[in-house]
Protein backbone atom coordinates (compact mmCIF):
# COMPACT_ATOMS: atom_id res chain seq x y z
CA UNK A 1 0.00 0.00 0.00
CA UNK A 2 3.21 2.15 0.94
CA UNK A 3 4.34 1.82 -2.65
CA UNK A 4 1.35 2.65 -4.52
CA UNK A 5 0.73 6.16 -2.34
CA UNK A 6 4.90 6.51 -3.16
CA UNK A 7 4.07 5.93 -6.53
CA UNK A 8 0.72 8.14 -6.93
CA UNK A 9 2.73 10.84 -4.95
CA UNK A 10 5.29 10.89 -7.44
CA UNK A 11 3.23 10.80 -10.76
CA UNK A 12 1.67 13.60 -8.54
CA UNK A 13 4.36 15.62 -8.81
CA UNK A 14 5.56 15.43 -11.87
CA UNK A 15 2.04 16.19 -12.91
CA UNK A 16 2.86 19.26 -11.27
CA UNK A 17 6.32 19.83 -12.27
CA UNK A 18 5.24 19.16 -15.93
CA UNK A 19 2.02 21.79 -16.04
CA UNK A 20 4.32 24.46 -14.07
CA UNK A 21 6.89 24.02 -17.25
CA UNK A 22 4.87 24.30 -19.74
CA UNK A 23 3.08 27.08 -17.73
CA UNK A 24 6.18 29.18 -17.57
CA UNK A 25 6.51 28.06 -21.17
CA UNK A 26 3.56 29.78 -22.46
CA UNK A 27 4.73 32.70 -20.43
CA UNK A 28 7.76 33.15 -21.92
CA UNK A 29 6.21 32.47 -25.60
CA UNK A 30 3.45 35.14 -25.20
CA UNK A 31 6.56 37.58 -23.63
CA UNK A 32 9.03 37.20 -26.66
CA UNK A 33 5.78 37.31 -29.15
CA UNK A 34 4.44 40.77 -27.61
CA UNK A 35 7.70 42.38 -27.57
CA UNK A 36 8.99 41.23 -30.59
CA UNK A 37 5.69 42.66 -31.94
CA UNK A 38 5.90 45.68 -30.84
CA UNK A 39 9.66 45.98 -32.18
CA UNK A 40 8.69 45.26 -35.41
CA UNK A 41 6.09 47.71 -35.47
CA UNK A 42 8.05 50.01 -34.53
CA UNK A 43 10.55 49.66 -36.97
CA UNK A 44 8.00 50.31 -39.79
CA UNK A 45 6.26 53.44 -38.00
CA UNK A 46 10.10 54.81 -37.75
CA UNK A 47 10.57 54.29 -41.01
CA UNK A 48 7.28 55.84 -41.92
CA UNK A 49 7.65 58.64 -39.75
CA UNK A 50 11.33 59.94 -40.12
CA UNK A 51 11.35 59.38 -43.97
CA UNK A 52 11.05 63.55 -44.08
CA UNK A 53 13.44 64.22 -40.88
CA UNK A 54 15.97 61.89 -42.65
CA UNK A 55 15.68 63.43 -46.03
CA UNK A 56 15.99 67.29 -45.12
CA UNK A 57 19.59 66.04 -43.22
CA UNK A 58 21.84 67.34 -45.76
CA UNK A 59 23.30 64.37 -47.83
CA UNK A 60 21.33 61.47 -45.64
CA UNK A 61 19.32 58.59 -47.07
CA UNK A 62 15.81 58.97 -46.44
CA UNK A 63 16.18 55.58 -44.81
CA UNK A 64 18.73 56.77 -42.51
CA UNK A 65 16.79 56.60 -38.98
CA UNK A 66 15.11 53.32 -40.30
CA UNK A 67 18.60 51.50 -40.68
CA UNK A 68 20.19 52.48 -37.51
CA UNK A 69 16.60 51.03 -35.91
CA UNK A 70 16.94 47.84 -37.48
CA UNK A 71 20.52 47.56 -36.43
CA UNK A 72 19.73 48.43 -32.85
CA UNK A 73 16.83 46.21 -32.95
CA UNK A 74 19.69 43.23 -33.88
CA UNK A 75 21.23 44.71 -30.76
CA UNK A 76 18.43 44.37 -28.48
CA UNK A 77 17.43 41.26 -29.49
CA UNK A 78 20.74 39.72 -28.62
CA UNK A 79 20.85 41.74 -25.03
CA UNK A 80 17.37 40.32 -24.29
CA UNK A 81 18.61 36.27 -25.55
CA UNK A 82 21.85 36.96 -22.92
CA UNK A 83 19.68 38.70 -20.41
CA UNK A 84 17.14 35.32 -20.58
CA UNK A 85 20.25 33.18 -20.07
CA UNK A 86 21.82 35.15 -17.35
CA UNK A 87 20.14 33.91 -13.63
CA UNK A 88 18.17 36.99 -12.34
CA UNK A 89 19.82 36.28 -8.80
CA UNK A 90 23.44 37.71 -9.88
CA UNK A 91 21.45 41.25 -10.11
CA UNK A 92 20.48 40.67 -6.13
CA UNK A 93 24.48 39.86 -5.44
CA UNK A 94 25.92 43.02 -7.52
CA UNK A 95 23.04 45.30 -6.75
CA UNK A 96 25.18 48.16 -5.03
CA UNK A 97 27.40 48.19 -7.97
CA UNK A 98 24.86 48.40 -10.72
CA UNK A 99 23.48 51.27 -9.08
CA UNK A 100 26.73 53.04 -8.65
CA UNK A 101 27.29 52.84 -12.39
CA UNK A 102 24.17 54.16 -13.31
CA UNK A 103 24.62 57.43 -10.71
CA UNK A 104 28.18 57.77 -12.81
CA UNK A 105 26.31 57.65 -15.41
CA UNK A 106 24.07 60.22 -14.83
CA UNK A 107 26.66 62.84 -13.35
CA UNK A 108 28.77 62.43 -16.67
CA UNK A 109 26.29 63.69 -18.66
CA UNK A 110 26.10 66.62 -16.42
CA UNK A 111 29.69 66.64 -17.34
CA UNK A 112 30.35 65.72 -20.61
CA UNK A 113 27.25 65.21 -22.33
CA UNK A 114 25.68 66.18 -25.63
CA UNK A 115 23.47 69.09 -25.61
CA UNK A 116 20.39 68.98 -27.71
CA UNK A 117 17.47 71.09 -27.30
CA UNK A 118 18.98 72.47 -23.86
CA UNK A 119 18.93 69.07 -22.76
CA UNK A 120 21.67 67.38 -21.79
CA UNK A 121 20.98 63.46 -21.89
CA UNK A 122 23.11 61.92 -24.32
CA UNK A 123 26.91 60.84 -23.99
CA UNK A 124 28.58 60.74 -27.56
CA UNK A 125 30.52 57.30 -27.87
CA UNK A 126 31.75 58.73 -31.51
CA UNK A 127 29.66 56.10 -33.18
CA UNK A 128 26.34 56.36 -31.21
CA UNK A 129 25.18 58.28 -28.44
CA UNK A 130 24.28 56.59 -25.00
CA UNK A 131 21.41 57.91 -22.69
CA UNK A 132 22.64 56.91 -19.52
CA UNK A 133 18.88 57.55 -18.25
CA UNK A 134 17.88 54.19 -19.67
CA UNK A 135 20.22 51.89 -17.66
CA UNK A 136 19.20 54.23 -14.10
CA UNK A 137 15.18 52.86 -14.68
CA UNK A 138 16.26 49.27 -14.23
CA UNK A 139 19.54 49.72 -12.19
CA UNK A 140 17.21 51.41 -9.28
CA UNK A 141 14.29 48.90 -9.80
CA UNK A 142 17.54 46.55 -9.09
CA UNK A 143 18.82 48.04 -6.20
CA UNK A 144 15.77 48.65 -4.13
CA UNK A 145 14.60 45.10 -4.64
CA UNK A 146 18.19 43.97 -3.36
CA UNK A 147 17.52 46.02 -0.66
CA UNK A 148 13.67 45.70 0.68
CA UNK A 149 14.59 41.69 0.45
CA UNK A 150 17.57 42.10 2.64
CA UNK A 151 15.85 44.22 5.37
CA UNK A 152 12.75 42.53 4.94
CA UNK A 153 12.02 41.64 8.43
CA UNK A 154 13.27 45.18 9.41
CA UNK A 155 10.54 47.22 7.41
CA UNK A 156 8.50 48.06 10.08
CA UNK A 157 11.70 50.38 11.48
CA UNK A 158 10.65 53.48 9.56
CA UNK A 159 14.25 54.35 9.56
CA UNK A 160 15.33 51.09 7.98
CA UNK A 161 12.84 51.70 5.24
CA UNK A 162 13.54 55.52 4.68
CA UNK A 163 17.10 55.54 4.40
CA UNK A 164 17.90 53.94 1.13
CA UNK A 165 14.43 54.15 -0.09
CA UNK A 166 14.47 58.10 -0.39
CA UNK A 167 18.08 58.76 -0.27
CA UNK A 168 18.05 56.39 -3.81
CA UNK A 169 15.35 57.50 -5.59
CA UNK A 170 15.98 61.20 -4.51
CA UNK A 171 19.75 60.90 -5.73
CA UNK A 172 18.14 59.65 -9.30
CA UNK A 173 15.75 62.02 -9.72
CA UNK A 174 17.52 64.84 -8.41
CA UNK A 175 20.47 64.01 -11.33
CA UNK A 176 17.47 63.60 -13.91
CA UNK A 177 16.01 67.12 -13.24
CA UNK A 178 19.70 68.41 -13.97
CA UNK A 179 19.40 67.20 -17.65
CA UNK A 180 16.37 67.92 -17.58
CA UNK A 181 14.43 65.15 -17.80
CA UNK A 182 11.44 64.85 -16.14
CA UNK A 183 9.47 62.58 -18.12
CA UNK A 184 11.80 59.53 -17.29
CA UNK A 185 11.87 60.86 -13.44
CA UNK A 186 8.02 59.73 -13.44
CA UNK A 187 8.88 56.90 -14.88
CA UNK A 188 11.58 56.04 -12.25
CA UNK A 189 9.56 57.13 -9.35
CA UNK A 190 6.61 54.89 -10.68
CA UNK A 191 8.93 51.80 -11.37
CA UNK A 192 10.97 52.42 -7.57
CA UNK A 193 7.09 52.89 -5.85
CA UNK A 194 5.96 50.03 -7.19
CA UNK A 195 8.78 47.76 -5.78
CA UNK A 196 8.15 49.54 -2.56
CA UNK A 197 4.31 48.58 -2.93
CA UNK A 198 4.88 44.81 -3.91
CA UNK A 199 7.60 44.86 -0.42
CA UNK A 200 6.62 44.23 3.06
CA UNK A 201 6.63 48.00 3.55
CA UNK A 202 3.96 48.55 6.05
CA UNK A 203 0.99 49.96 4.73
CA UNK A 204 1.32 53.38 6.67
CA UNK A 205 4.92 53.30 5.16
CA UNK A 206 4.18 52.96 1.44
CA UNK A 207 1.22 55.77 2.09
CA UNK A 208 3.57 57.97 2.92
CA UNK A 209 6.18 57.12 0.00
CA UNK A 210 2.93 57.48 -2.49
CA UNK A 211 1.99 61.48 -0.74
CA UNK A 212 5.80 62.76 -0.78
CA UNK A 213 6.11 61.16 -4.76
CA UNK A 214 3.01 62.81 -5.41
CA UNK A 215 3.96 66.04 -3.66
CA UNK A 216 7.52 66.12 -4.99
CA UNK A 217 6.44 65.11 -8.68
CA UNK A 218 3.94 68.46 -8.31
CA UNK A 219 6.74 70.81 -7.43
CA UNK A 220 9.19 69.69 -10.22
CA UNK A 221 6.42 69.89 -12.93
CA UNK A 222 6.09 73.97 -12.32
CA UNK A 223 9.81 74.64 -11.23
CA UNK A 224 10.43 75.11 -14.53
CA UNK A 225 8.72 77.70 -17.08
CA UNK A 226 8.46 75.40 -20.19
CA UNK A 227 7.15 72.35 -17.92
CA UNK A 228 4.44 74.61 -16.18
CA UNK A 229 3.71 76.20 -19.46
CA UNK A 230 2.89 72.45 -20.75
CA UNK A 231 1.00 72.10 -17.68
CA UNK A 232 -0.98 75.06 -18.08
CA UNK A 233 -1.98 74.39 -21.61
CA UNK A 234 -3.67 71.15 -20.82
CA UNK A 235 -5.68 72.62 -18.04
CA UNK A 236 -6.34 75.72 -20.51
CA UNK A 237 -10.20 75.98 -22.49
CA UNK A 238 -8.33 77.76 -24.86
CA UNK A 239 -4.77 76.37 -26.20
CA UNK A 240 -2.70 78.83 -28.17
CA UNK A 241 -1.94 76.04 -31.15
CA UNK A 242 0.68 78.23 -32.25
CA UNK A 243 2.40 77.95 -28.85
CA UNK A 244 2.59 76.03 -26.18
CA UNK A 245 -0.28 73.60 -27.63
CA UNK A 246 0.97 73.26 -30.90
CA UNK A 247 2.45 69.91 -30.65
CA UNK A 248 -0.84 68.52 -29.06
CA UNK A 249 -2.63 70.53 -32.04
CA UNK A 250 -0.84 68.26 -34.87
CA UNK A 251 -0.99 65.11 -32.88
CA UNK A 252 -4.88 65.29 -32.21
CA UNK A 253 -5.46 66.50 -35.77
CA UNK A 254 -3.20 63.43 -37.03
CA UNK A 255 -5.05 60.90 -34.95
CA UNK A 256 -8.39 62.24 -36.03
CA UNK A 257 -7.06 62.33 -39.25
CA UNK A 258 -6.66 58.71 -39.02
CA UNK A 259 -10.15 57.78 -38.22
CA UNK A 260 -11.19 54.20 -37.76
CA UNK A 261 -9.06 51.92 -40.45
CA UNK A 262 -6.17 55.03 -40.97
CA UNK A 263 -5.11 56.59 -43.92
CA UNK A 264 -2.49 54.10 -44.95
CA UNK A 265 0.68 53.17 -44.31
CA UNK A 266 3.55 55.77 -45.35
CA UNK A 267 0.84 58.02 -46.04
CA UNK A 268 1.00 60.14 -43.01
CA UNK A 269 0.61 63.87 -43.76
CA UNK A 270 1.51 64.87 -40.14
CA UNK A 271 5.65 64.22 -41.01
CA UNK A 272 5.69 66.56 -43.46
CA UNK A 273 7.13 68.48 -40.64
CA UNK A 274 4.12 69.55 -38.90
CA UNK A 275 4.20 67.47 -36.32
CA UNK A 276 7.61 67.89 -34.53
CA UNK A 277 9.47 64.46 -32.71
CA UNK A 278 7.36 62.16 -35.17
CA UNK A 279 9.69 59.66 -35.70
CA UNK A 280 9.98 59.26 -31.14
CA UNK A 281 7.93 60.77 -28.90
CA UNK A 282 4.64 61.33 -30.90
CA UNK A 283 5.55 58.25 -32.93
CA UNK A 284 1.97 57.10 -31.66
CA UNK A 285 0.11 59.78 -33.55
CA UNK A 286 1.75 58.50 -36.80
CA UNK A 287 0.67 55.05 -36.14
CA UNK A 288 -2.97 56.53 -35.35
CA UNK A 289 -2.89 58.65 -38.46
CA UNK A 290 -1.78 55.49 -40.60
CA UNK A 291 -3.59 52.64 -38.94
CA UNK A 292 -6.33 54.55 -37.86
CA UNK A 293 -8.34 54.07 -34.36
CA UNK A 294 -7.77 49.99 -34.82
CA UNK A 295 -4.03 49.88 -35.29
CA UNK A 296 -3.90 52.29 -32.34
CA UNK A 297 -5.73 50.40 -29.95
CA UNK A 298 -3.68 47.08 -31.20
CA UNK A 299 -0.97 48.86 -29.78
CA UNK A 300 -2.81 49.73 -26.53
CA UNK A 301 -3.86 46.51 -25.71
CA UNK A 302 -0.38 45.01 -26.57
CA UNK A 303 0.90 46.64 -23.72
CA UNK A 304 -1.60 45.65 -21.31
CA UNK A 305 -1.17 42.00 -22.26
CA UNK A 306 2.24 42.98 -21.81
CA UNK A 307 1.33 44.39 -18.05
CA UNK A 308 -0.57 41.01 -17.85
CA UNK A 309 1.96 38.79 -18.46
CA UNK A 310 4.77 41.33 -16.32
CA UNK A 311 2.24 40.77 -13.36
CA UNK A 312 1.83 36.72 -14.07
CA UNK A 313 5.80 36.60 -13.37
CA UNK A 314 6.19 38.73 -10.72
CA UNK A 315 3.37 36.27 -8.84
CA UNK A 316 5.10 33.30 -9.96
CA UNK A 317 8.28 34.04 -9.27
CA UNK A 318 10.27 31.87 -7.27
CA UNK A 319 11.48 34.29 -4.58
CA UNK A 320 11.09 37.67 -3.41
CA UNK A 321 13.72 39.65 -4.83
CA UNK A 322 12.60 37.89 -8.34
CA UNK A 323 8.93 39.06 -7.51
CA UNK A 324 10.03 42.43 -6.08
CA UNK A 325 12.51 42.86 -9.63
CA UNK A 326 9.69 41.68 -12.12
CA UNK A 327 7.03 43.80 -10.76
CA UNK A 328 9.36 46.96 -10.72
CA UNK A 329 10.50 46.28 -14.22
CA UNK A 330 6.92 45.49 -15.08
CA UNK A 331 5.66 48.84 -13.82
CA UNK A 332 8.61 51.13 -15.33
CA UNK A 333 7.90 49.81 -19.39
CA UNK A 334 4.06 50.29 -19.03
CA UNK A 335 4.01 53.58 -17.25
CA UNK A 336 6.17 54.84 -19.70
CA UNK A 337 3.78 53.64 -21.68
CA UNK A 338 1.08 55.22 -20.42
CA UNK A 339 2.48 58.71 -19.79
CA UNK A 340 3.97 58.61 -23.47
CA UNK A 341 -0.01 57.45 -25.04
CA UNK A 342 -1.38 60.18 -22.38
CA UNK A 343 0.54 62.77 -23.93
CA UNK A 344 0.40 61.95 -27.29
CA UNK A 345 -3.65 62.28 -26.82
CA UNK A 346 -4.06 64.93 -24.79
CA UNK A 347 -5.03 62.69 -21.48
CA UNK A 348 -2.30 63.77 -20.00
CA UNK A 349 0.82 66.63 -20.07
CA UNK A 350 2.95 66.28 -22.51
CA UNK A 351 6.32 64.64 -21.09
CA UNK A 352 8.61 64.22 -24.08
CA UNK A 353 8.97 60.05 -22.91
CA UNK A 354 9.12 57.67 -26.00
CA UNK A 355 6.86 54.93 -26.25
CA UNK A 356 8.82 51.61 -25.39
CA UNK A 357 9.69 49.37 -28.41
CA UNK A 358 8.40 51.87 -30.68
CA UNK A 359 10.35 54.75 -30.60
CA UNK A 360 13.25 55.98 -32.36
CA UNK A 361 16.02 55.45 -30.29
CA UNK A 362 18.76 53.02 -29.48
CA UNK A 363 19.75 52.96 -25.80
CA UNK A 364 16.09 53.01 -25.13
CA UNK A 365 15.09 49.68 -27.35
CA UNK A 366 18.10 47.70 -25.83
CA UNK A 367 17.42 48.77 -22.17
CA UNK A 368 13.41 47.95 -22.74
CA UNK A 369 14.28 44.60 -24.21
CA UNK A 370 17.16 43.93 -22.00
CA UNK A 371 14.77 44.22 -19.42
CA UNK A 372 12.77 41.68 -20.63
CA UNK A 373 15.09 38.93 -20.80
CA UNK A 374 15.46 39.85 -17.02
CA UNK A 375 11.71 39.20 -16.96
CA UNK A 376 12.14 35.94 -19.20
CA UNK A 377 14.61 34.27 -16.81
CA UNK A 378 12.13 35.15 -13.80
CA UNK A 379 9.85 33.78 -15.92
CA UNK A 380 11.53 30.28 -16.79
CA UNK A 381 12.18 29.72 -12.77
CA UNK A 382 9.13 30.82 -11.60
CA UNK A 383 7.02 28.69 -9.29
CA UNK A 384 3.34 28.11 -10.91
CA UNK A 385 0.44 29.34 -9.07
CA UNK A 386 3.18 31.34 -7.27
CA UNK A 387 3.66 28.48 -4.85
CA UNK A 388 6.79 27.08 -3.14
CA UNK A 389 8.02 30.32 -2.82
CA UNK A 390 11.50 31.38 -1.04
CA UNK A 391 11.37 34.28 1.50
Amino acid sequence: MSSITSIAGLRARTRRTSDQRMANHRTVTFLVAVVLLLSVIGLGATMSASWVVALNSEGASPFLYFYRQAAWLVAGVVVMVVASRVPYQYYQKFAAPIFGVSLVGLMAVLLIGKEVSGARRWIDLGFTSFQPSEFAKFALVVFLAAVLTRKDRLLGDFAHYAAPVFTSIGVVVLLLIKQPDFGTALVVVAGALTVVAVSSTPLRFIVVSMALGLLGVSVLAISQEYRAARIAAFFSDNVDVLGAGYQLDQSLKALGTGGLFGIGLGESRARWMFLPNSHTDFIFAIIGEELGFLGASFILLAFALLSVLGTVVALRAPDRFGRLLAAGTTAWIVAQAVINVGGVIGALPISGIALPFISYGGTALVMAMGSVGVLINIARQGCAGGMHRKR
